[in-house]
């Protein structure tokens, strides 16, 4: 794309950015909470492109100007800061076009959006359940990492340990559009603690990750809703065993159920379950989404498919293997310890580039 196409695509951004900054201090927009609050998201994202824009912007006139010095000026101080500034400048531009071109590319709406994430023990039985605990550990792990809050709304407890099911929420900035690569299917090697023989043995879980709903998303009839009160279970002490504080929420017209047994209060079981059912419900529209976009074009980042096998974790050697982009590294024990955020790079820059080739930017 050339300098002057580049720039006059994002002359038009400019115009929508004031736009849309007129609109937010409109009294009526401001009324609309849901038209309000979709058009600042939308400020925010313009707002990026305006910015770099202007650096795009500040790059070339450096370069026309350092150019216009090289062939006007004969002082050698000035022609050796001229030549300094086009070197620069010139450095610099191929990396900002590519920053621009991917801020033009439209974002997944979702992305900033916080998660619900999923983890249920899959082929392995008990061995199974534990990696799903192993699994667990390195998810919240890695998120007090990024300063996110994760927190469990419901769980099933392995036999041997390990959970042979768990749901959580994680709450904070742009968590959905980071942790949407980590739904699949993933497999463990490794001699499990009931093997008395010593041999490797294969398990998996499946991890789901979901956007989760905001209350403008999903609009939820209380007629659609039966509640469902009952004794919470596992640990908790008393008031938590005996009293009736979980919650279970079945939507009627679509069957799906959750519950919520994390809290002594009702009140907040059923808020939280109620924010999880919001989600599912929303989950299957946005899944129709992903749908559409995979049968349009087939990514080595598939985002889509839960039942996709995406990662090996092999301890005997101590490896661990991304099959969407082949990426093999040998720090398993860093990686289960919370340490993910190179193979999430790895993953967005491969995303990126199939979403720079089929824009054609």
């Amino acid at each position: 794309m050339s300098e002057d196409t580049l720039l006059s695509r994002l002359d038009g951004i400019v115009s929508r950015f004031e736009e849309v900054n007129t609109l937010i201090t409109d009294p009526a927009v401001i009324a609309d909470m849901k038209r309000f609050v979709k058009l600042n998201k939308e400020y925010r994202d313009l707002e990026k492109l305006v910015k770099a824009r202007a650096e795009y912007k500040a790059l070339l006139d450096g370069i026309t100007e350092a150019r216009s010095l090289l062939d006007t000026e004969n002082d050698p101080e000035i022609r050796e800061m001229a030549k300094e500034e086009l070197e620069t400048c010139t450095e610099k531009l191929p990396h900002k076009e590519e920053e621009i071109k991917l801020l033009l590319i439209p974002a997944d709406p979702e992305d900033s959006k916080n998660a619900i994430m999923e983890i249920r023990g899959g082929t392995g039985g008990d061995e199974a359940a534990i990696f799903a605990g192993n699994l667990y550990r390195m998810y919240t792990k890695y998120c007090e990492t990024k300063g996110w809050k994760t927190e469990v709304t419901d769980f099933s407890e392995g036999t041997s340990g390990g959970f042979k099911e768990i749901v959580f929420t994680v709450s904070g900035e742009n968590v959905y559009g980071t942790l949407k690569y980590e739904s699949g299917v993933h497999r463990v090697q490794r001699v499990p603690q009931t093997e008395t023989q010593g041999r490797v043995h294969t398990s998996a879980a499946t991890v789901a990750v979901l956007p989760e709903a905001d209350e403008f998303d999903i609009e939820l009839k209380e007629s659609d809703v039966r509640v469902d009160t009952f004794c919470s279970s596992g640990a908790g002490g008393q008031s938590v065993n005996t009293t009736y504080s979980a919650i279970r929420l079945v939507h009627i017209p679509t069957g799906i159920t959750v519950q919520c047994q994390d809290e002594k209060s009702q009140h907040k079981n059923k808020a939280k379950a109620m924010n999880e059912l919001r989600s599912r419900i929303y989950a299957i529209e946005h899944q129709k989404y992903l749908d559409e976009i995979s049968s349009k074009r087939k990514t080595m980042v598939s985002t889509g498919d839960r039942s996709a096998k995406i990662r090996t974790y092999n301890y005997p050697q101590g490896r661990i293997t991304d099959h969407r982009i082949n990426l093999t590294l040998y720090n398993l024990a860093a990686v289960l310890d919370g340490e993910i955020q190179p193979i999430i790079d790895q993953l967005i820059v491969a995303e990126n580039a199939e979403r720079l080739k089929e824009n054609e930017l």
